[in-house]
């Protein structure tokens, strides 16, 4: 499994961080979301799953199901060259999977917490497909950052979720599934929001990991 490294001048955690389902590792947003992290003090690492991997090749395969994905998550890690702290996380369906494996991960003493950029708390316009049930008992710490009209998961809706106190989540104001929000409406450019997210990635990161 070939792992993107980058990293920043003064590293102080890693964060594996997964792409969503239909982009990859080197998509524009995964590229710009791994540049603000990296200035704030992250080493990043970027790894495809097998089926976003094929699709380098022509082999147009659609994302399996979140359970298929957890042993090639597993060995994103233990391919991983950590020393010191490591988040593991992702954007949208990346954060998902991270999330499902989370847990054990942190049980293992392998990990210090998750963080979860775009949560897909259900499909675009079928709220009552919730995917929170895993959440309700996690006991990871864990960072969710999501725009407040984002549709896999708007502020008001998930206000209604009651989620568990080892989740924290920062709200980006008209932001949308990457964060980017409309500048007639809030004022607001991506750059802006993707600085704040690594700079509230950061803050958490450093808070749990002096735990």
């Amino acid at each position: 499994m070939d792992i993107l490294i980058d990293k920043g001048d003064a590293s102080f955690a890693t964060l594996l961080f997964a792409h969503g389902a239909g982009a990859p590792m080197d998509a524009p947003v995964m590229n710009r979301c791994t540049e603000a992290l990296c200035q704030a003090g992250f080493r990043v690492g970027r790894f495809e799953f097998a089926y976003m991997a094929a699709r380098r090749n022509g082999q147009r395969k659609p994302p399996p199901k979140a359970e298929m994905l957890f042993d090639e998550y597993r060995a994103a890690v233990a391919t991983l060259d950590v020393a010191g702290p490591l988040v593991i996380g992702g954007k949208s369906m990346g954060g998902r999977v991270a999330s499902l494996v989370a847990d054990e991960l942190h049980a293992g003493g392998k990990i210090a917490g998750l963080f979860c950029l775009g949560y897909p708390f259900h499909p675009p316009a079928k709220p009552e497909q919730l995917r929170t049930a895993h959440l309700m008992d996690l006991k990871t710490p864990a960072l969710i950052c999501q725009g407040t009209r984002d549709p896999f998961g708007t502020q008001d809706e998930v206000a209604g979720y009651r989620l568990p106190a080892s989740i924290d989540i920062a709200w980006f104001e008209d932001g949308d599934h990457d964060l980017k929000p409309r500048k007639s409406v809030s004022g607001f450019v991506h750059a802006d929001h993707l600085a704040s997210m690594a700079e509230a990635a950061t803050t958490w990161a450093r808070r749990i990991i002096a735990r």
